[in-house]
């Protein structure tokens, strides 16, 4: 399991305001995304609409889906490009991690939010920096990585909190003034040598699971066989034995065994719909008592291992249903194989050359109250429309199944 929750106290972390730090995190993280990330190249289109918000002076929030660890810097080199900062709202955890990015994250302007109970400091924060509209704010509204570049996950409505928080501050001031969203659709792109680069993976992973190497077999067909045996592997583990149904059947049980014995200890029985806010609310029953010192060895043991099966059902959560049916994209095979090494070994290794492209969707105007006729949100809508639009005319794009080629010279 990755080290996404934190068993201490938390504490709000803000950004820094100053821009002598950010000038030279600026110079070096081109070198940084390609070392780290395999990014080789990026692109920005649209960038016409997010500059007339800027030049007519609205509070402006940025709203990207989030499909790989490196979002917020890649974003970071749009804003240089773009002349314009910015602010992003980043899970807690992440200036966790070790000095370097507890040091690094406040200075390219991500400031936290705590994702396992509520953060008044957070939230503040967002909407007084979106209502002064000094810099741009990003907030990510999947709220977690999918490492699916293709498919787009339920939408959180704290989003729309923020904004039409920050709307009815800016009206209150002037009522000529107004605060926008712009869905920013990501994708990356990869332009190696797919089976050259997929093969070594998939043979680790193979000897990894005691599987015999299908070398005969394509690389999709391998990647299938090595996803029924993990899955396999977990039903044995949670259900005594094999399942059988479909795939997508599959994985709502083992889903549904991790998580509805929780549901009954901890919420009385209560489900949301939503896989994310089913993990949310389980975090924020189990969490809070470990934080503060109270519990025994066991207990906190006990409630490690609970942590540990919701982590799972979350994860199981992102391997989308179909995803690699009709003629998947290279970059979904790739996303893959790099969810399959990330679950079993906690770090997937890079693959270059990776090309980030970055559409900028028109502006959203927020209305400070929201149309209580409808039973969606309006705006959660317009975002999640305007990023589906988007993703699936990039999608189109996708590289090449570039197959036994020339390889690619590896980043320095």
């Amino acid at each position: 399991m990755q080290n996404i929750v934190i068993d201490k106290p938390y504490s709000f972390v803000a950004p820094q305001k100053g821009s002598f730090w950010l000038k030279l995190i600026h110079l070096y993280l081109p070198r940084y995304l390609r070392r780290k990330h395999g990014i080789a190249s990026w692109e920005i289109r649209g960038s016409e609409h997010l500059k007339r918000s800027i030049d007519e002076g609205h509070g402006i929030m940025l709203a990207p889906n989030h499909c790989r660890p490196c979002d917020p810097m890649v974003l970071a080199m749009m804003a240089k490009k773009l002349e314009k900062r910015m602010y992003i709202m980043g899970s807690w955890h992440l200036f966790m991690q070790d000095k370097l990015f507890r040091w690094l994250l406040p200075r390219l302007g991500v400031f936290s939010v705590y994702r396992e109970g509520s953060d008044r400091e957070a939230l503040k924060f967002a909407v007084k920096a979106l209502s002064e509209a000094k810099r741009m704010l990003v907030i990510f509204p999947e709220g977690l990585v999918s490492r699916t570049n293709d498919r787009l996950n339920n939408l959180m409505e704290g989003t729309a909190f923020i904004a039409r928080s920050a709307a009815k501050r800016r009206a209150a001031i002037n009522a000529t003034q107004k605060t926008v969203v712009h869905p920013v659709a990501m994708r990356y792109f990869f332009d190696g040598d797919l089976e050259a680069t997929a093969t070594p993976v998939i043979e680790d992973i193979e000897r990894r699971l005691t599987l015999k190497p299908r070398s005969k077999d394509t690389l999709l067909e391998r990647i299938k066989h090595i996803g029924i045996a993990l899955l396999s592997v977990k039903e044995i583990e949670y259900f005594g034995e094999s399942q059988i149904g479909s795939l997508e059947q599959r994985l709502a049980a083992l889903i549904d065994r991790l998580l509805i014995p929780l549901e009954k200890e901890w919420l009385n029985g209560q489900r949301e719909e939503d896989l994310v806010l089913r993990v949310k609310k389980l975090r924020i029953a189990i969490l809070p008592a470990m934080t503060t010192g109270e519990l025994t060895d066991n207990e906190k043991k006990l409630r490690w291992r609970q942590l540990e099966d919701i982590y799972l059902a979350q994860q199981l959560y992102l391997y989308p249903s179909g995803y690699l049916e009709s003629d998947p994209a290279s970059e979904q095979i790739l996303e893959t194989i790099e969810r399959f090494e990330e679950d079993i070994t906690d770090a997937a290794r890079i693959h270059y050359p990776i090309r980030a492209v970055m559409e900028i969707g028109e502006a959203i105007e927020v209305t400070p109250e929201r149309d209580r006729a409808s039973n969606t949100d309006p705006l959660m809508k317009a975002i999640e429309n305007s990023l589906a639009k988007m993703l699936k005319k990039l999608k189109g794009e996708q590289s090449p199944k570039v197959l036994k080629t020339k390889k690619t010279a590896e980043p320095e």
